[in-house]
């Protein structure tokens, strides 16, 4: 496959070609006019293709074609790819440096050399013996697993007719380049151009394609925005450094939900599945502890148990402080507004620290009502029963709204031992049984009676 001919500029009165839209450097050394450049686009070569080859259709005639999926042996990983990787597809890692994207492709390239060989590692940033102790520490075979240290793209396609390998692994796409593109590795010409290509090779060949990507400081994937665009997946590999779990989120997923999530935990023999991801949370949270509350928050289908963490000082200067880890600033901000002006709690003077214990992240708003109850927990020195779990939207008037996905989230906790929810009124259907005891309040002020007196 040869590179797409790209347009170049070109001076009308000195005939000078850049690469990139501009003015003349030479004719405005010389005579000190800033001419702009023409852009001059190639001719196309070849045949062109015949009009009759591509022709509307209705709908109800396109024929559907089901794709078998390719388990990759990591359970958490066919559950956020939507119940394994589509032949054909392509899909993009991101994570911070060293959070086990290399480790988490490699583990799951063992499963699929097995079911799908051969399997091709292209690795452009470490040497093949640096992947070949890897891959020895986690005890990968080398049966079906082919492993290629190459930075240059063209090379790569050049032997995929001799290879024709089934899964196709890229790691990464900011070190590899193709010749015909005149930037470095790692320019948006050659991320945007290198994503094209392989685009088109997975769908052309059914190749199931994996791309590593970098992350910038702000934790978004590095290169141009359209490389997101042209992917059918985007997976967000997470996890704080001096923590051992890791989550795995899909931004973007065109054969299945983005809602679900994957936990992992590194250990010594690299990522090992987490099934219970609440218990993990959980295993360390102290017992009748002020400030302290668990949250039932849902994932996709999945149900995780959180502890929420809240720390009530008075400020020691003028202004107090509002600091929030795991969770989003500004509701919490929007939060503690509504606990002060509707459930008369004053928190004007006090600085408020709010945490999602064990390093997680929670974003919906079922979690409203355990970030206000711990506050005026910690506020008050008032534990909240440990066997309690708390659900709940809160609005701006003080009221607390409905959530989605109940059921589920009160079965995982009636799992785990808890006895009693605190959930929405509205949320309570007449002759509906429960797995535990469930209490419903219509205001925030209503919980906060209810669960500190």
């Amino acid at each position: 496959m040869t590179g797409r001919a790209r347009s170049v500029w070109r001076c009308q009165q000195c005939g000078f070609v850049a690469p990139k839209p501009g003015t003349c450097p030479d004719c405005r050394r010389a005579t000190g006019a800033l001419l702009v450049l023409v852009e001059e686009r190639p001719r196309p070569s070849g045949p062109r293709p015949s009009p009759t080859r591509s022709r509307p259709r209705p709908l109800a005639e396109v024929p559907l074609v089901e794709a078998t999926r390719l388990r990759t042996g990591l359970g958490e990983l066919d559950r956020v790819l939507g119940g394994g990787v589509v032949p054909g597809s392509l899909v993009l890692i991101g994570g911070d440096p060293g959070i086990g994207k290399s480790t988490l492709l490699l583990q799951a390239a063992r499963a699929l050399a097995a079911v799908a060989p051969p399997v091709l590692y292209v690795s452009a940033e470490e040497s093949a013996a640096q992947v070949k102790l890897r891959a020895e520490r986690l005890g990968v075979p080398g049966d079906g697993l082919l492993l290629w240290s190459e930075t240059d793209l063209g090379a790569v396609e050049a032997e995929l007719d001799a290879l024709a390998p089934r899964v196709l692994i890229v790691d990464s796409i900011q070190t590899v380049y193709l010749p015909e593109v005149e930037s470095a590795p790692g320019s948006v010409a050659q991320v945007r151009e290198c994503g094209a290509r392989l685009m088109a090779l997975a769908k052309a060949r059914g190749v199931a394609t994996f791309l590593v990507g970098h992350v910038t400081k702000e934790g978004t994937l590095a290169g141009p925005r359209v490389l997101e665009h042209l992917v059918d997946t985007v997976l967000a590999f997470e996890g704080e450094q001096h923590h051992a779990y890791r989550v795995l989120r899909a931004v973007k997923n065109r054969f299945g939900s983005t809602n679900e999530i994957g936990v992992f935990q590194m250990g010594a023999r690299g990522l090992e599945e987490v099934r219970n991801p609440s218990g993990l949370f959980l295993a360390e949270r102290p017992r009748d502890a002020p400030g302290s509350v668990i949250v039932a928050a849902l994932e996709g289908t999945r149900p995780v148990l959180l502890e929420l963490q809240a720390l009530v000082a008075p400020a020691a200067f003028g202004s107090p402080r509002r600091t929030v880890l795991g969770a989003d600033y500004n509701r919490v901000c929007l939060l503690l507004a509504v606990l002060d002006k509707r459930a008369g709690v004053p928190l004007a003077t006090q600085d408020v620290f709010v945490n999602v214990a064990g390093g997680a992240r929670v974003v919906e708003p079922a979690a409203d009502l355990g970030v206000v109850v711990a506050a005026a927990s910690s506020y008050t020195d008032r534990p909240v029963r440990g066997d309690v779990v708390l659900v709940g939207e809160v609005g701006l008037t003080g009221e607390v709204r409905a959530v989605t996905g109940l059921a589920a989230r009160l079965a995982e906790a009636a799992q785990l031992g808890f006895r009693q929810a605190v959930v929405p009124r509205s949320n309570l259907e007449d002759g509906q049984g429960w797995p535990l005891e469930v209490r419903g309040v219509a205001t925030v002020a209503e919980a906060l009676d209810l669960l500190l007196g």
